[in-house]
């Protein structure tokens, strides 16, 4: 007889060659070089004047401010691009819906709700203790989602998302309803658009959580693209289809509550950006995982320029510039997919 680890481990290898082909490295190359370009003259756009040749000088005023809000808000920009889109990748790939995200199955909405029951009952101080209430109830609500599409069958891959968000728009408002009640509106709205205006060193830290998560995705990526393609396919190939579709949705709450706490909500994100790459590069989700997280980090970090810019010295917040071009990024995908089903 085979021990649980032999067959564990043949369940692996069948895994990766029903997955297909590893990541292809050039794109990633190519993509992470753009980025790190991108990346580091975003650091010289603010309000404050940083230029390198201050920085090679050593004045303290730019050093200061480049360590304790430039820096910051770059990583945390990159690492919330690169685990919102891998989140959202991990939900389309396991509800087989490329129109389902964190944003249009409710796990943003219970996000929120999490927090504002965190910051009710834990004060306004414990980053961590929301963390993980936001967790707790994001896992909640991604879990009752699932088992809203195993009880209802929809013919229309469009009607999934628009039930999705029903089912948010139900969440938020009774998160609506108890904040305006308990007089916590203010503190609510701080979350509901994605705004890295006040990320400063020691106060977004925890962020770097969601790398060991995407760590955690990509060993799991051979195993999400075969659950992908069926419960009765990934038992077939010794895949344990029920495991790997919790640890799915484990990976796609915990990765939008700690995004949530730390920057607030950005919508579309999870939705677009996977969508747009796995129609360049297809459907195997460890050839795209990478290049999904750069693009997802590339259209955060786009988006939050701009919104330093267009109103410069004033600033618009990273969720409003994101939903306005997500939005119209998911009609023409609403208006591709009716094209097509003709």
């Amino acid at each position: 007889m085979s021990s649980p680890t032999t067959t564990g481990r043949a369940g692996d290898r069948t895994a990766r060659a029903a997955a297909g082909p590893a990541v292809r490295l050039r794109p990633v190359l190519i993509g992470a070089a753009m980025l790190a370009v991108a990346a580091f003259a975003s650091l010289f756009v603010g309000v404050a004047d940083v230029t390198p040749a201050d920085l090679l000088r050593g004045d303290t005023a730019t050093l200061e401010v480049f360590f304790v809000s430039r820096v910051p808000r770059l990583i945390a920009i990159l690492l919330a691009g690169a685990a919102l889109s891998v989140s959202g990748l991990i939900m389309q790939h396991l509800t087989r819906n490329r129109f389902v995200a964190p944003d249009t199955a409710g796990t943003v909405e219970w996000a929120l709700l999490g927090i504002l029951v965190a910051t009710l009952f834990l004060g306004g101080q414990s980053v961590l203790g929301k963390m993980l209430v936001a967790v707790a109830f994001s896992l909640v609500g991604t879990f009752l989602f699932l088992r809203l599409l195993r009880r209802v069958r929809f013919t229309d891959m469009i009607v999934v998302p628009l039930v999705g968000l029903m089912f948010g728009g139900v969440v938020m408002a009774v998160t609506t309803f108890f904040a305006y009640r308990l007089e916590l509106m203010q503190a609510l709205n701080t979350w509901t658009s994605g705004d890295f205006s006040g990320i400063l060193r020691g106060r977004y830290e925890i962020i770097w959580v969601v790398v060991a998560v995407m760590a955690v995705a990509y060993l799991y990526a051979d195993r999400f693209t075969v659950a992908g393609l069926g419960e009765g396919f990934a038992k077939n190939l010794g895949v344990p289809y029920q495991l790997v579709i919790n640890i799915g949705m484990v990976v796609v709450a915990v990765t939008t509550a700690v995004v949530t706490v730390v920057v607030g909500a950005i919508p579309f994100l999870g939705l677009v950006v996977p969508n747009l790459v796995t129609m360049a590069l297809g459907d195997n989700l460890r050839r795209v995982l990478p290049i999904t997280a750069l693009a997802g980090a590339g259209f955060v970090l786009v988006c939050d320029v701009v919104g330093r810019v267009i109103r410069y010295p004033y600033e618009i917040p990273v969720g409003t510039v994101a939903s306005v071009v997500g939005a119209v990024v998911f009609i023409a995908l609403i208006l591709r997919t009716r094209r097509g089903a003709r």
